[in-house]
């Protein structure tokens, strides 16, 4: 039987080896100009958005945790760009940035009871969301984003 809960888990921890080991040896130059994607976004404004949605993961993980389901509100991943200036970021300190955040958030998930696993929230555009689904799509999305790194320095 699978055990989706660590399966999860393992993911989560996946992803940082992963993107770290993509950076390596990876300029700023590099990584400002290697453009791809629906957003045509670099790679540096990818690594950004990744930053920027954990941030926000993670507070919507711990307000399902606290919270008797919880309107979780969408946001603007376009507007977000614009506002915090994703072109202008420096590829260490936002890879750094990323980092911190999950390991806050793998920190809060190993936390959790498989009860807890199925506490929800209600998505402002989606519905009903647990943290068990919402887990599922951050490493979807995660491995969407990484698959993109991948082309946009390596193709």
């Amino acid at each position: 039987m699978y055990n989706t809960i660590q399966d999860l888990l393992n993911a989560f921890h996946a992803t940082p080896d992963t993107l770290t080991g993509l950076l390596k040896n990876i300029s700023q130059e590099q990584a400002s100009t290697a453009r791809g994607g629906d957003e045509n976004w670099s790679v540096v404004e990818v690594l950004c958005h990744l930053r920027d949605a954990e941030e926000r993961n993670l507070e919507r993980i711990q307000q399902m945790i606290t919270q008797d389901m919880p309107l979780i509100p969408a946001y603007d991943q376009e507007a977000w760009a614009k506002e915090r200036n994703y072109a202008a970021a420096k590829l260490d300190k936002t890879l750094a940035a990323f980092l911190k955040f999950r390991a806050a958030s793998i920190a809060e998930l190993s936390k959790l009871t498989p009860d807890q696993w199925e506490r929800a929230g209600q998505h402002s555009e989606i519905g009903k969301i647990t943290i068990t689904n919402y887990t599922i799509h951050l490493v979807s999305h995660d491995a969407i984003h990484l698959a993109q790194i991948a082309r946009q320095l390596y193709s």
